[in-house]
């Protein structure tokens, strides 16, 4: 029986799950402007008391580091590492991408669609997307074909996709198709997905069950970025 505590703030989404084996975990969701410090660390003191759980007799504490929201990601990563440091345990780091991922394949849509292979895509602010591409398996969790990307909306790969999902669809929409000749129907479009604790669980589930774990201080946020604070000024310089 794999005991996980999974959190994730990468997004405008405070997170909480926590697994005891084989039973369906308990999960805390919620939109937040700016208060998921204030509600992180009360969601899991619950979660473990409702289970009559201890965190120190957890096997693992899973966090989505990124890419995401630059404030959200370095808040889930400085508690995992104080809670990890504390407890001595292991940390399981999961792409907010591959979260997302991991979710989209248990939508009855993403299903009936019959896809393969899909893109997520999310809006990464100042005009661009990060993005990754994906292959679905009956068996398993999908598998990213190659790195997380940032790019213009312009320039995603959807040449092998048969099915997008993530926020860059409505913040960019058409834009997203250049490079094919036609956009996707409605039935494979999914823009409301985003990542939460029960996509980083599952993505933790399987790290562990191949050793993938990690400790504590190799955890690091995951940015795309090579300077995550570029104004948009900044930008159109370099690129001048």
């Amino acid at each position: 029986m794999t005991r996980i505590l999974a959190i994730d703030t990468s997004s405008a989404w405070c997170s909480v799950a926590l697994s005891l084996g084989d039973v369906a975990p308990l999960v805390r969701h919620q939109k937040v402007s700016a208060g998921a410090s204030q509600l992180l660390l009360p969601w899991i003191e619950e979660l473990l008391n409702e289970t009559s759980s201890e965190l120190a007799l957890l096997d693992a504490i899973a966090v989505g580091v990124g890419p995401g929201a630059f404030t959200g990601v370095r808040l889930g990563v400085a508690v995992v590492q104080g809670l990890a440091i504390a407890t001595k345990l292991p940390v399981l780091p999961v792409a907010s991408l591959d979260a997302i991922a991991a979710q989209l394949i248990l939508q009855p849509a993403f299903i009936a669609s019959g896809a393969q292979t899909f893109v997520v895509a999310v809006d990464a602010r100042m005009g661009e997307v990060y993005w990754a591409t994906y292959q679905a398996s009956s068996k398993a969790l999908p598998n990213r074909l190659g790195d997380i990307h940032l790019s213009s909306p312009e320039l995603v790969n959807l040449n092998e996709a048969e099915y997008l999902a993530g926020s860059a669809i409505t913040e960019f929409g058409d834009r997203l198709f250049a490079l094919i000749s036609s956009p996707f129907p409605s039935s494979h479009l999914d823009a409301a997905i985003g990542v939460d604790a029960q996509g980083v669980l599952a993505c933790a589930q399987d790290m562990w069950r191949k050793g993938l774990q990690q400790d504590v201080h190799l955890l690091e946020p995951l940015y795309i970025r090579n300077k995550v604070a570029f104004t948009s000024a900044e930008r159109s310089q370099q690129h001048g």
